[in-house]
């Protein structure tokens, strides 16, 4: 079995509706992963399944997420490796937690990405690492330009998850993985 992270964009389904964590584990089961878990009620989804593309993991979870609530989101995943590599990656591990965001995208953004965005930013320091982009807003996300320039419109199709949020994932992953070698 590989373990995969999927992310959600939005969890807000309209005025007052939000998904509810449970429901989301619920929907990951019937498409048939197992052990669903999540991280938050941010839309953090980690499970296992049979190795497979993770093009038709996104589709899969993009349809049913459609059906059960009624709403289109974009659903960003990765496997438990590549997700690990890229908590391993932050360059900017001198930040703090919650101000230090990814975002992870589903196409690799290219480094020059940073120049097209140089007119939104202040003092964040930005670098993009293997098509992710991050950003350490230092203690100053509430007040940047740049954040409202992170779109799907101008990016492409991506999620942000703060510093926080990416070592979480990583350490419920090494837990499966640990859960794992005992089952055998």
């Amino acid at each position: 079995m590989t373990v995969y992270v999927a992310l959600l964009y939005s969890i807000v389904l309209g005025a007052g509706r939000r998904v509810v964590m449970n429901d989301l584990k619920a929907m990951a089961e019937r498409l048939g992963f197992e052990n669903p878990r999540t991280l938050v009620a941010t839309g953090n989804l980690i499970f296992e399944s049979e190795k497979q593309p993770i093009a038709d993991i996104e589709a899969k979870l993009e349809t049913a997420f459609a059906a059960t609530f009624g709403k289109h989101v974009d659903i960003i995943v990765r496997d438990a490796a590549t997700w690990l590599r890229l908590a391993e990656s932050n360059p900017f591990l001198d930040g703090i937690g919650s101000e230090v965001c990814i975002r992870i995208m589903r196409q690799p953004l290219p480094g020059e990405i940073i120049d097209t965005l140089a007119r939104y930013r202040r003092d964040e320091r930005m670098a993009v690492v293997d098509g992710d982009l991050w950003v350490d807003f230092g203690l100053k996300a509430s007040e940047t330009k740049l954040l409202p320039a992170l779109t799907t419109k101008k990016l492409g199709v991506g999620t942000m998850r703060n510093w926080n949020t990416v070592r979480g994932l990583a350490e419920m992953i090494e837990r499966y993985e640990r859960a794992s070698i005992y089952e055998l």
